[in-house]
Order: structure tokens, then sequence, then C-alpha cells
């Protein structure tokens, strides 16, 4: 397996999975951005199964060397800037990366799979995660986006992710590369990058420092335990249909408001010693100017998911979201040493 961004929140999980679940060999690419730290890949860094290798998507000469090297049966593709805020105060790294990186990995990918003999160029699959913000955003009543759902992207970093799709989308279609897209919510869970909303507000809290909520709050989001999305994702590359797209979600809509008082609440249980002579980690919370052109709710359908790969996510969220915040406040030196501020 060639990971792509498995130094990240999700490509680490992924990766620890890979080499702890099953018998396959990684190879994990990333240029080590802002984001990615390999301290998140620690338990499986000696593994004689797992390698890293530090590399732009971009660089198509180093990506050629990659696979001619290695002989990958099968690419998943994680690497991308994926932060809104970001997007908007600086577009051109999500063009470059989350386009440009995907084109060149789709073309080397392209020359590497035409030359490939019998059933190992049968069996070659090319699997990229999205996200489900290139839908767009629903009203309260809305169903959820299906796999058929049009795309309207609100932001630069969503409209690159659409872009991207639409690369693979077409390198299918025009070269008949075998490949994979999946579109995934909100994932929550250890090691994500302190500037993302859950460890965010774990690490302000803690601090005594404000908990920022754009606007009213009342924005919705569908959450997923990143242990179940990267199951959702061995479970794609394994059955799923080539050329086909599945939604993965958590089944777990929660408004931003309704999702920072519970964490709140699970502090008050883990950390109850609080900073600053605060009384309850609730009075914390300041509602801000809203972002610009803010999505006001996302949310999947999976029944193709559920229906054709019998995929399903099984932790529950309010476990899910305890273990989450506890590793957090056990974390907090990992998570300062991201953000380059003391404990």
């Amino acid at each position: 397996m060639l990971v792509t961004g498995g130094a990240g929140f999700i490509g680490s999980e992924l990766i620890r999975y890979l080499i702890e679940e099953t018998r396959n060999c990684v190879i994990n690419v990333d240029k080590l951005n802002y984001a990615g730290n390999l301290c998140s890949l620690e338990q499986v860094e000696d593994n004689d199964r797992y390698c890293f290798i530090q590399a732009d998507i971009c660089n198509r000469t180093t990506l050629k060397e990659i696979f001619e090297s290695h002989q990958p049966d099968a690419v998943m593709h994680l690497a991308a800037e994926s932060h809104v805020d970001r997007s908007i105060d600086g577009p051109a790294a999500f063009m470059q990366t989350n386009i440009m990186g995907t084109f060149t990995l789709l073309e080397v990918s392209k020359h590497y799979w035409q030359k490939l003999d019998g059933e190992k160029k049968r069996l070659f699959r090319f699997h990229h995660v999205s996200t489900d913000e290139v839908y767009g955003d629903l009203d309260a009543m809305s169903a959820p986006f299906t796999e058929a759902s049009n795309y309207a992207p609100s932001s630069p970093y969503s409209a690159s992710k659409a872009a991207s799709d639409h690369l693979v989308r077409a390198w299918h279609r025009t070269y008949g590369l075998p490949v994979l897209i999946s579109q995934c919510s909100n994932n929550y869970g250890p090691y994500q990058f302190p500037e993302k909303l859950i460890p965010l507000m774990v690490s302000n809290a803690l601090a005594g420092l404000p908990l920022p909520v754009y606007g009213n709050g009342l924005q919705r989001r569908d959450w997923l335990f990143v242990t179940d999305h990267v199951k959702a994702l061995y479970r794609i590359l394994q059955l799923g249909k080539v050329g086909e797209t599945y939604n993965i979600g958590g089944e777990t809509e929660k408004s931003n408001i309704e999702l920072i008082n519970r964490i709140c609440d699970i502090l008050e249980q883990l950390a109850p010693n609080k900073p600053n002579g605060l009384v309850f980690y609730r009075d914390l919370i300041c509602h801000v100017d809203d972002r610009a052109g803010h999505d006001v709710r996302y949310a999947v359908d999976i029944t193709k998911i559920k229906n054709e790969l019998d995929w399903h996510p099984t932790t529950d969220f309010n476990l899910g979201l305890l273990s989450t915040v506890k590793w957090y406040v056990d974390n907090q030196a990992w998570c300062h040493s991201l953000n380059n501020t003391p404990p």
C-alpha cells in the first residue's frame, strides 16, 4: 500500500490500522508540512512492513522513483491541505497540493499501472479520499447527501477537493485507471492537529482561554470516529467497485454549540481543577463573527456502503467523544509541541 499524507490525522490512523490489523506493507509518502507529525506513527515506525519517505506529491520525478522502487499494489491518497480557515486566508497552497498534487499522482499512477502485467494490473487500485464538503451544505429539513448529489463547494478548500475528485473520475473515464472515491464526514479522534475544533476546545479550556464559536453555533456536522473511517477505507479498497464513489458518515449529527457544551461537561469530570479561578468550563464559550461562506449543515447518506460493502459505524458517539477528550487531556504536551507553545 502506498499511502500519501500518512503522517496526518486520518493517514496515521490508517497506517496504524494497516500495520497492526493486516499483513500489508505500507509506504508512507508525506512532505511533513505543519500538520504532518511522525510522532503519530511511533508505535509502527520500527515495523519491517513500514517505510516512510518524505516527499511532495507535486514532485513527479520523486514519485516515479518511489513507484519504481516499491512497486505498490494500491494507492490510498489522503495527502491534502484540509483546514477551511487556512484555505480562506491562503488558497494557493490548497490549489497546489489538492489539485496539482492529485494530478501528478494520477499521472505517475497511470503510467505505472499501464506497465503492469496480468493479475497485478487487474488488482491495482487508486483510492482517492475526499470529503462531504464537496457537496456544499444543506438546510435543516433536507435529506442527507447521496453519492449522486450535485457538487456545490463553498470554500477554497472544498472547491479544490471537488476539482481533485473530477480529475480522478476523468482519469478513470479516459485512461481506464481503476479508481475508487470516498467522501467522509467530519472525523474526530486522537492525533488530530490542534487547530481543529475538538482538540482546540480542549486545549483552550484547560488553559482558561476563550472557546470561540462561529456565529450562533448552530451549524451542524455529522461526526465520524476516525477508526471507523479507516476501516471503511480499507473495506472500500478490498471490495469497492471500480469507478464508484462511497459516502462514509457517522450518522451522528451535532451542532457546533452542542458539541462544545459536551466537551465542557466531559472536562468537568476529567479536569475538575480549573485554571484562573474558573467556575465552569462553559463560562469560556464566546461567540465570534461567523466564518465567510460558512456551510450550515453537512450530512451524508451511507446506505450505499452499508448495503454494498456491509460497513457501518460502530463507535458510540458519547464513548468516542469521551475517549477522544481524555486523550487530549492526557497528551497536552503533544498538542503544544505542534502549536509551538509551552504546555
